[in-house]
């Protein structure tokens, strides 16, 4: 079983530095919840790398045209974590329930909680 993250962005250096101009101008309205929980400004947060490298499980991560490259163009809102297993993709952490998630710990602990 493997968690696959997406992130409501497109992958790229001009996407990266217009998201980072948007999360210093105007966080409130990124549109990438997962990025603002995993990410600050320019870098990783600290407790959100700590978290993948201490936990056993696989983890991977995409923008939306890396995850509809790999997975084909899937009917998902964005961002989501899935996961892939024997019966295939599968939302555990859906856009509507990123609203509801105010820090990265929060994130943590809702991932803690996905039955395996």
């Amino acid at each position: 079983m493997k968690l696959i993250f997406v992130y409501n962005a497109k992958s790229g250096m001009i996407h990266a530095i217009l998201d980072s101009a948007h999360k210093l101008l105007s966080p409130s309205t990124y549109a990438c919840r997962l990025c603002a929980l995993t990410f600050d400004t320019f870098s990783e947060k600290k407790a959100w790398k700590a978290f993948q490298k201490s936990v056993d499980m696989e983890m991977l991560f995409y923008h939306i045209d890396e995850f509809e490259l790999q997975y084909g163009q899937q009917h998902f809102d964005y961002p989501i974590v899935l996961q892939d297993d024997s019966s295939g993709l599968r939302p555990v952490i859906t856009d509507k329930m990123f609203d509801n998630i105010k820090s990265t710990e929060e994130l943590i602990e809702t991932i803690k909680t996905i039955k395996v």
